[in-house]
């Protein structure tokens, strides 16, 4: 157990804003956020949040582990709230009791039904689509469906992700609702036998393989475009961008699959007011735009704009299906996976 407890740690890096303290007579003051998503998107969000409501917010960032932390802190965890990437991970904590629920008439009037938990354990923030990135130069046309992805006119023309990561798995569950199992696991072997290579790297990786002419379609998420289009740093990610267009897949239909970030109370939170403070003002329209703002995601709060550039992406039609049910199924997405093999690629 001790050496399992510093792996762990030797895992999680921490971008504090002030060191978590353990001192009861500072807990009236504070709120202690695990979170999977960076400092440099959160960050803003609390500092509005200290000088309107004057509690102090402490940040631990990591990219995994953060679960099994909090599981493994139990009555002692200093964890108030988890911030996550993906309704996958969300609904994974929930099932691992390391959340509560919150009864806040605040975060249903804010947050739409479809995107929180039914059991009020988890709640969305923010919304991303899963797209398609196509090619300006080699694809004329300017619609498509998810379903279409499977069409043998695409053999050896599309680019994605494992078929294990949270963003493919969710998709795919998505499609289980849709069409049922048997359906799906037809459509998930059209789209392997259409793949240009075997499944690799992220979102990004699959952006730059369109513009290398390694495939012409690619499978990703909204903010990536936004990141590439800013990304100053590595210029470089600009051309990948202009190469593609975002095609919003069955848009005219049932709607493009939608995911979140979001967040839960911590089982034993031990500022659980404070903490519940915070996951109001999240979903405000203050901290709402803030949000969409610094990672080109779309607001789950009717009524806030996303940013100008992710307008200029167009508008679309997301699918009405509650999150939850995408939840569910997932496990059923993983299990097909391994069924097709899909990881293997086209051969």
């Amino acid at each position: 157990m001790r050496h399992s407890c510093r792996a762990l740690r030797a895992t999680v890096s921490v971008a504090a804003l002030l060191t978590i303290s353990t001192n009861a007579s500072l807990a009236a003051s504070e709120v202690n956020i695990y979170s999977y998503r960076q400092p440099f998107l959160i960050e803003p969000l609390l500092e509005a949040f200290q000088k309107e409501t004057g509690i102090r917010a402490n940040l631990i960032f990591a990219k995994q582990g953060l679960e099994t932390r909090i599981e493994a802190e139990g009555e002692n965890s200093p964890a108030d709230l988890l911030l996550s990437t993906d309704v996958g991970r969300l609904e994974a904590a929930k099932q691992q009791g390391i959340a509560q629920p919150v009864a806040s008439d605040i975060l249903k009037a804010n947050i739409p039904a479809r995107y929180r938990d039914a059991d009020n354990q988890w709640f969305g923030l923010t919304t991303r689509a899963r797209v398609v990135y196509a090619s300006k130069e080699r694809v004329k046309q300017d619609s498509i469906t998810y379903e279409d992805l499977a069409d043998p006119k695409w053999k050896g023309r599309i680019c994605t992700r494992s078929g294990q990561h949270d963003y493919t798995i969710g998709l795919i569950a998505s499609m289980i609702v849709h069409h049922g199992e048997e359906e799906t696991r037809a459509w998930l072997e059209g789209l392997k036998a259409n793949l240009a290579r075997r499944p690799t790297s992220n979102d990004r990786a699959q952006v730059k393989a369109v513009y290398a002419g390694e495939c012409d379609l690619a499978l990703g998420n909204t903010y990536y475009m936004g990141q590439m289009q800013t990304n100053d740093k590595e210029p470089e990610q600009k051309e990948w961008a202009a190469s593609v267009r975002i095609l919003f897949p069955n848009t005219d239909g049932r709607g493009t699959h939608v995911n979140i970030s979001g967040m839960l109370l911590v089982k034993h939170a031990p500022n659980r007011d404070n903490a519940i403070k915070l996951m109001e003002f999240l979903s405000s329209a203050e901290a709402q735009q803030i949000y969409a703002e610094g990672n080109f995601e779309y607001p789950v709060l009717d009524g806030v704009e996303p940013s100008a550039i992710v307008k200029s992406w167009g508008s679309f039609k997301p699918d009405s299906v509650a999150l939850g049910e995408i939840a569910d199924a997932r496990k059923k997405a993983s299990e097909l996976v391994d069924i097709v093999d899909f990881d293997a690629g086209a051969n």
